[in-house]
């Protein structure tokens, strides 16, 4: 398969130019950037030195049959309605703007004559094998996600649901801010957008998609953390299930999905970091049902589940060029 990608010297384009070289079905053709433009790859991306000797273009430079789109919220949109992409393109687009629309409770958003299907592999894998083109879920909303879907599919999420929520730097891009200056960062924290974060959006058209009788309300915190990639997210929701059902409840729903793994011991971030992995540790106190939720934010929260999403289109399987080794030390 013949791929592009459009704002590839981000950090998720970075990402998605590793794990494409590396796929045994893909032939990388162009890797477009507006700010780097004719400089080598590896001057961006210096962790790719000796993996390529491609150029960032200015545009795109051939037809291809999947088109990335790390554009950035709101340029992906600008991107479709003044680039021609040929109609038999498969597009998947790992910005918000096709991921939600407040006009719809429809997972599927439109824009002209483009269809774009919700990509969360673990609630829509049939819809995603045959949609044209595809909506990245966002990182937050990944993580979240596949903390409550069991839940909800068995119309069990009655209850007001609280999240806590951690990220690395990596997560607010490339872009220099105050929050992401490396003296602001280290050894602090703080939260921001709490109870409002954009990606509730996606996580309660999802809720109410499997259960759509019952809405709980979701209070999330999120925080900056003091590392440069991940997610790491407590959920907590009164049930009525033991440990041992919950538990059973959460692996019969997974069984067929080679990302997500239920431990039953505490794991920590390190165990998903450079993975396309989700780790779910279930606990039980009192009438609480407490789900932790981890993934690396730049691979199953972007780039990688975005070549998960690609394997589908493809009908490939669906960890094809994706199974990679955590760093535990």
């Amino acid at each position: 398969m013949k791929a592009g990608i459009i704002g590839a010297a981000g950090y998720a384009g970075g990402e998605l130019v590793r794990l494409l070289l590396l796929h045994p079905y893909v032939e990388l053709v162009f890797a477009q950037s507006n700010s780097q433009a004719e400089q080598p790859i590896t001057n961006t991306h210096t962790d790719l030195v000796g993996e390529t000797t491609l150029t960032f273009s200015s545009d795109m430079t051939a037809e291809v049959d999947v088109l990335f789109l790390c554009a950035g919220h709101g340029a992906a949109r600008k991107f479709l309605e003044t680039t021609s992409v040929a109609a038999t393109t498969k597009v998947i687009d790992l910005s918000q703007d096709f991921r939600w629309n407040e006009q719809t409770s429809e997972s599927i958003v439109t824009t002209g004559e483009r269809a774009f299907v919700y990509g969360l592999p673990e609630l829509q894998r049939e819809e995603i094998k045959k949609a044209q083109h595809i909506a990245n879920p966002g990182c937050f909303a990944t993580a979240i996600q596949l903390a409550l879907l069991p839940l909800a599919q068995e119309s069990i999420l009655t209850s007001e649901v609280h999240v806590s929520g951690i990220t690395g730097s990596t997560g607010a891009g490339q872009q220099l801010s105050e929050t992401s200056h490396f003296s602001w960062r280290t050894e602090n924290i703080s939260t921001y957008k709490v109870m409002q974060h954009q990606h509730l959006h996606e996580i309660n058209r999802s809720i109410k998609q499997l259960q759509p009788n019952q809405q709980p309300a979701i209070h999330f915190v999120p925080y900056r953390g003091p590392f440069a990639r991940g997610i790491f997210i407590t959920a907590y929701t009164s049930s009525d299930l033991t440990l041992a059902q919950a538990t059973e409840l959460y692996q019969s729903y997974y069984a067929q999905h080679p990302f997500v793994i239920i431990s039953a011991q505490n794991p920590d971030l390190k165990q998903v970091i450079n993975t396309n992995k989700c780790i779910l540790h279930l606990q039980k106190h009192g009438e609480q049902l407490v789900i932790t939720s981890m993934i690396d934010n730049l691979l199953k929260g972007a780039s990688g589940q975005a070549v998960q999403n690609m394997n589908l289109l493809f009908r490939l399987d669906e960890t094809t060029g994706l199974k990679l080794k955590p760093s535990a030390f």
